[in-house]
């Protein structure tokens, strides 16, 4: 995959950003718009991992890049994290869905084919705007990598949760943002992939998100490797996790989004 700057980069918020903390960076989140060449009119929205408190790069550029291979345009959204609390990542994220959409004509994109693809803690927000949508915001696919889902004990991952929530939590918040006791029928096509031993986020939250878009007919495809680490990425290092990129593309193909 050959690096390459964005074709455009545009502010989320530019008649000003809700809830704004200061006027740093990262107070003024961005999109950064990856066109794919031989585009198949597909776009995926992409949520870098990083446990709330950060957004780790390899899991940003080198992945709209990826997607870029397969005709599909990447969009990058760097959304805010800690000291920002929910609702603000999802609102951030729910904002670049309606910018791509709004734009569809002039990026050449299909309006009804933009899905949303997260790692970790971005899984979690990818997640969340999966089974929290309103009739404009609904992903049409979705591809959560090692993904946070639910932040009830024992297989939440306690620093996303604390970082996006507060800590002590309210519990009622804890029971809105675990995902896996919001799908239903809407919820879209996923793909997954964990790992059996991943030592942060526990693999029984892709079995539970699973289980639950099962119990509701949602079609899903889930890859659960025996062994590797946390936070691969791409994972072109590794002969085997680096597997899943391949799986996810033939996914991708199988639904008409890839070539």
């Amino acid at each position: 995959m050959t690096a390459r700057i964005a074709d455009e980069t545009l502010p989320l918020w530019p008649e000003g950003v809700p809830g704004k903390l200061g006027d740093g960076t990262e107070d003024n989140p961005w999109l950064e718009l990856y066109r794919a060449p031989n585009a198949t009119g597909a776009a995926v929205l992409i949520c870098p991992g990083g446990g709330y408190t950060r957004r780790a790069q390899h899991e940003a550029e080198p992945v709209a890049w990826w997607l870029n291979t397969l005709g599909i345009t990447g969009i990058v959204v760097h959304y805010r994290v800690a000291p920002y609390r929910h609702p603000e990542p999802l609102n951030d994220l729910t904002r670049a869905m309606r910018i791509t959409r709004s734009n569809a004509a002039k990026w050449e994109i299909d309006p009804g084919r933009v899905g949303v693809l997260g790692f970790s803690a971005g899984g979690h927000l990818a997640a969340t705007l999966s089974t929290k949508y309103d009739g404009q915001t609904r992903p049409d696919f979705s591809i959560l990598l090692y993904a946070v889902i639910t932040l009830h004990p024992p297989s939440a991952h306690t620093g996303s949760r604390n970082n996006l929530l507060r800590d002590p939590s309210d519990p009622d918040l804890i029971n809105l943002l675990s995902h896996e006791r919001h799908v239903n029928l809407q919820t879209p096509p996923t793909f997954m992939f964990h790992t059996a031993d991943d030592p942060a986020v526990p693999i029984e939250n892709a079995l539970i998100y699973a289980q639950a878009l099962r119990a509701h007919g949602v079609p899903f495809e889930l890859h659960a490797f025996e062994h590797g680490r946390h936070g691969v990425g791409l994972a072109q290092d590794d002969p085997v996790l680096g597997m899943w990129p391949t799986l996810c593309a033939n996914w991708l193909r199988a639904r008409g989004l890839a070539r």
